[in-house]
């Protein structure tokens, strides 16, 4: 048996490094949620300009190279997009003829959510009563509403829908709808109709990344609603900012302005 000096050198020894564990974890750095930044209404501020890294733009599902874009793994949840058959037929059509279809191509509005995950910046501005999204692609912008408005009644279809937003703890919760059919998903062909509806959180995962969840829902081109979800990553650079990306203009760079000499 221990002799009664090395059971009292044991338990001096138990005791200092429990109570080194207890400093330890005491004065161990606020957590991630305590960290982030703010508004001074004490609601996570997400300003800044943020851009993901994922090839989610290239197409949403698992996809493997091809000479337009490097291979995903997909961000839906499930791989699939449940698409109803006659939708289906129209997203390989999409496929098929995507140089002369996408949108984006054409320089024209991104839309939502696509803007989010195209692999572009946007930059946020946010104050108390709403939020404000600049995409660089054509400098659209989107207004979220956080003041506790509702959706108009006669609502117009817009490019970006009308959104409202509310606040579960510190995840920014976005309702929208009165899109219209005009924006693709992605590169891939993916498409919606005017009868999307779309729930968006945006939630900190730290002060400098966003973790994006989007589900969709639309009964005249999807068999149920369905999720992506995506990081978002804060731009650090030193004097990093948006710069004009105005590609539908560039066709018109040979005759505006107007030359002097009239050539």
């Amino acid at each position: 048996m221990l002799d009664t000096n090395a059971q009292s050198r044991r338990l001096i020894v138990f005791t200092a490094l429990g109570l080194l564990f207890f400093l330890i974890i005491t004065s161990y750095p606020a957590s991630a949620a305590e960290k982030i930044p703010r508004l001074a209404n004490g609601k996570p501020d997400f300003s800044g300009i943020w851009q993901t890294t994922s090839a989610a733009d290239y197409g949403l599902e698992p996809h493997n190279s091809r000479k337009d874009a490097p291979p995903g793994a997909g961000v839906v949840d499930g791989n699939v997009i449940p698409y109803l058959p006659e939708a289906l037929i129209q997203r390989d059509k999409n496929f098929a003829e995507r140089n002369e279809l996408d949108p984006a191509l054409k320089g024209w509005t991104l839309g939502v959510p696509r803007g989010i995950y195209y692999p572009e910046p946007f930059q946020i501005f946010q104050r108390a009563r709403d939020i404000h999204i600049i995409f660089q692609f054509g400098h659209s912008i989107r207004t979220i509403h956080t003041n506790n408005t509702q959706h108009p009644d006669d609502g117009y279809d817009l490019l970006l829908g009308d959104s409202r937003a509310h606040w579960e703890k510190d995840t920014l919760v976005v309702d929208t709808i009165n899109f219209n059919d005009k924006t693709w998903l992605d590169r891939a062909g993916n498409f919606h109709s005017s009868a999307l509806h779309l729930i968006e959180h945006w939630k900190f995962l730290d002060a400098n990344t966003i973790a994006y969840k989007a589900t969709l829902e639309d009964p005249n081109v999807y068999s149920r609603p369905w999720t992506l979800n995506i990081i978002l990553h804060r731009h650090r650079e030193e004097h990093f900012q948006l710069i004009e990306d105005y590609r539908f203009t560039l066709d018109f760079d040979d005759i505006y302005p107007p030359k002097r000499d009239g050539k």
